[in-house]
């Protein structure tokens, strides 16, 4: 606001600024205030703070200034420290950005209920960014059932936040995932749907990546377990923790021994296992839970097998 704007106003306008310094080109007010264009002003913010003692507004009748400290007195300072300290216990103990204006909050009374979700979909973004080939060009976060109804963009962060940490070296976080999702130009959408078949409530990413499309769904057992129920065109049921191999093969007899077998003979324990076809006699996943990471070389054992279509390790942690 200066002499310009001023001109566009009505005889005898009063103006107050309590937002921020430099708004209002003060000499320009001030040679209003003693033309009688601006009847009155109120500050009580300025463009230099503190503001000189000498500064020509402060000789006025007609302007009025007090300090910027609402918050200032001693009750006010007391009860802004108690609520400061509540909200960083919030944090470390319950996971609550309370007041975050960089980051989606959560109520209180709703993160035992969002809580299950916010791990399996950090966990689910996690599985899949190592199954990727190529750079990540959009992702489709999908909600069916109960938790469409459920406030989303934590969980959709969540989702960021797991796909994005194991591909790039900087700290992925809850701040910075949709900014750094944003920045290399990965498209984010969400999508609602009320019908989740077989579920209560599902959860479906799909990535594309590179030329090809990724899709992977999980849910909840007991409304707390997270489960990975879908692996592409694959049906599985896969306990999303740990360390785990993914083996794409040929459907043909005997292949479970010999990765069995291969793993045995190299003191690799199976903690769990599953494996999923659509057709007989097509290609099959085979997902086999690992007590520890595998090493390089029998991962090349395996992929130089003849009914060995890839594999992949994941760690979930």
């Amino acid at each position: 606001i200066n002499t310009q704007t001023m001109a566009k106003m009505k005889d005898g306008v009063m103006i107050v600024n309590c937002a921020r310094g430099g708004i209002i080109n003060e000499q320009d007010l001030c040679a209003a205030l003693q033309s009688g264009k601006v009847a009155a002003a109120a500050f009580d913010v300025f463009e230099q703070e503190p503001v000189d003692p000498k500064h020509p507004l402060l000789s006025l009748d007609n302007f009025t200034c007090t300090p910027h400290i609402g918050a200032s007195t001693e009750e006010a300072q007391e009860n802004v420290a108690i609520g400061i300290a509540e909200q960083f216990v919030d944090y470390f103990k319950r996971g609550i950005a309370r007041g975050a204006v960089n980051v989606p909050s959560v109520a209180p009374e709703m993160l035992p209920q969002l809580q299950p979700y916010l791990l399996l979909a950090e966990r689910m973004g996690r599985f899949q960014a190592q199954l990727l080939d190529g750079g990540l060009k959009s992702v489709t976060v999908e909600y069916v059932g109960e938790v469409s109804q459920l406030g989303l963009a934590p969980i959709t962060v969540s989702v960021l936040k797991g796909l994005l940490s194991p591909i790039l070296e900087d700290v992925i976080n809850f701040v910075n995932a949709p900014i750094v999702a944003k920045e290399r130009g990965i498209e984010v959408k969400e999508v609602k749907s009320s019908d989740a078949g077989d579920f209560t409530s599902l959860i479906r990413i799909k990535v594309e990546a590179g030329q090809k499309t990724h899709t992977l769904a999980g849910t909840l057992f007991n409304r707390q377990e997270p489960r990975i129920v879908e692996i592409n065109q694959f049906q599985v049921e896969v306990v999303s923790e740990g360390q785990m191999i993914l083996i794409d093969n040929v459907d043909r007899p005997g292949v479970i021994g010999m990765v069995g077998q291969i793993l045995g003979q190299h003191d690799v324990n199976i903690a769990r296992m599953q494996c999923s076809r659509v057709e007989r006699g097509e290609s099959a996943l085979l997902i086999i839970g690992l007590d520890c990471p595998l090493s390089p070389s029998v991962l090349d054992l395996l992929k130089k097998e003849k009914d060995i279509l890839s594999v992949r390790m994941v760690n979930l942690g």
